[in-house]
């Protein structure tokens, strides 16, 4: 099937590439099993469309507090980490304190951008905020002031607010499925909410697709090709009935170079490009 819906479809098509059924391809269904899972995992994490961009809001609770605000040992969630020296040929232990100030995020989730900031400070939150009272008292009618003006004045407001009322300082990473939130968590109240802004896998079970992505298709073409070649190096040279000759190594040094250009394409083409970081 030429847009595969499937996992198997996608499968099909793939070995259809690399000359089957005229061909036989010298692939277990466990390693292709392997090189599908490797391929989405690839297209989920560097693939711009391997992703999609949700915010997902989580109910504080009173153990999330707990477990943020102790700062003793013996606490809610205090880990303890333990390391020992010689000094003075006296034996001497130290004892490291860690808070578990964490939420533990779906699987699903492979980034995190930030933590949507509750806006309490004078400057912008609430009905006396200094936003509300001067588009209530100067913008009730348009041409009563200057929209440059009045864009300069909401800079200069939005800087106020950046010195005083800094983004939550957050630490993620994929391997672990931890966000760590570095706020104070003794301010925080029950049953609030956070609201982050993150990055999902998409489950090609749910959105089908994914198996006919262009990228994906080609990759994981070359990835069985390259695992053909692998599985038959070791028979190179190796002659068969009709004066065939087996040659591994052609077969996977091909799949190399396609690989290659293939990554190489994804950074300059299908990669969301990094961030930069100023200050």
């Amino acid at each position: 099937m030429a847009k595969p819906t499937t996992r198997q479809e996608l499968v099909n098509y793939c070995l259809r590439q690399l000359g089957a059924p005229v061909l036989e391809i010298n692939v277990a269904d466990e390693q292709i099993d392997d090189l599908v899972d490797d391929a989405l995992q690839y297209f989920n994490e560097r693939h711009y469309d391997g992703v999609e961009r949700m915010y997902l809001k989580y109910k504080v609770t009173q153990n999330d507090i707990d477990r943020g605000k102790a700062d003793s040992p013996g606490g809610p969630g205090i880990v303890t980490t333990t390391g020992t020296s010689s000094i003075v040929g006296a034996a001497t232990t130290f004892n490291f304190y860690e808070s578990s100030n964490y939420i533990q995020v779906p699987d699903s989730v492979i980034g995190i951008e930030r933590i949507f900031k509750f806006d309490t400070s004078s400057i912008s939150g609430g009905m006396f905020s200094i936003k509300y009272q001067l588009f209530l008292n100067d913008l009730y009618y348009f041409n009563s002031v200057e929209l440059l003006q009045y864009s300069m004045v909401k800079s200069y407001l939005e800087d106020i607010d950046f010195l005083l009322t800094t983004d939550k300082q957050i630490r993620f990473n994929k391997r672990q499925n931890r966000l760590y939130l570095d706020i104070d968590w003794s301010s925080q109240a029950k049953d609030t909410f956070f609201v982050i802004d993150c990055y999902r896998a998409l489950d090609p079970t749910e959105f089908s697709k994914v198996y006919n992505d262009s990228f994906l298709k080609k990759y994981l073409t070359s990835l069985i090709k390259r695992q053909w070649g692998q599985n038959l190096i070791k028979f190179n040279g190796v002659k068969l009935p009709g004066g065939i000759e087996l040659n591994g190594r052609q077969i996977y040094d091909d799949a190399e170079r396609e690989l290659s250009d293939i990554k190489e394409r994804m950074s300059m083409e299908y990669e969301l490009p990094p961030l930069d970081f100023i200050g």
